[in-house]
């Protein structure tokens, strides 16, 4: 049988919008999109955000524009429980907050977009020799689930942008409730005839 799984996504909720963590000292990271890279990163020690615009406070969201994904105690320990070789999970304190975040770093990449099956491709219009073939946007995203490696959590190759979760993961997400985010299928609905 095969898995299903999904693109979180920035959710159309009523949130508070947080701004790309930092170090606790308020020095900004040489990487700011290092938490949306893909690969496995050494203890930075201390983190925070910032609360850029004030709005409901939400178990999971998307973090400055390199969209960093920081969630609650609770989903952290879904990540943990269903994927705790996907992801590192870094503490960040959240000004004003008592209650503690953690910044999820997926850091596994796989290979699996299936091109044919995307709706609408975009390549950028001058490729850069360190990135070759990768995406700048995807509409209709579709993965083959059967290159996903046994991962429950992971960024695509050529298109880090995306923020995949399994089906477990993403009705884990859901049983916990109060989400900033949605989740885009992007596996094939499954064939009823």
């Amino acid at each position: 049988m095969e898995r299903n799984f999904y693109w979180v996504r920035l959710g159309d909720v009523p949130q508070w919008l947080l701004e790309t963590p930092i170090r606790d000292s308020g020095e900004a990271f040489d990487e700011p999109w290092m938490f949306a890279d893909g690969r496995v990163l050494p203890d930075s020690g201390p983190i925070k955000a910032q609360i850029s615009h004030p709005g409901k406070k939400r178990a999971f969201v998307f973090a400055g524009v390199e969209g960093t994904p920081i969630v609650s105690e609770a989903l952290a320990n879904v990540f943990r429980t269903l994927a705790p070789d996907d992801v590192q999970l870094f503490p960040v304190s959240i000004e004003r907050e008592s209650e503690q975040y953690f910044v999820v770093n997926a850091i596994k990449v796989v290979d699996a977009i299936d091109e044919a099956r995307c709706r609408e491709v975009h390549h950028y219009d001058e490729p850069s020799p360190d990135y070759p073939g990768e995406y700048n946007w995807i509409y209709g995203l579709r993965i083959d689930p059967s290159k996903t490696e046994g991962a429950h959590v992971f960024r695509l190759k050529k298109f880090k942008t995306a923020f995949i979760v399994s089906e477990e993961v993403k009705d884990t997400h859901e049983r916990v409730g109060n989400l900033g985010v949605s989740f885009e299928r992007v596996t094939e609905a499954p064939d009823l005839h």
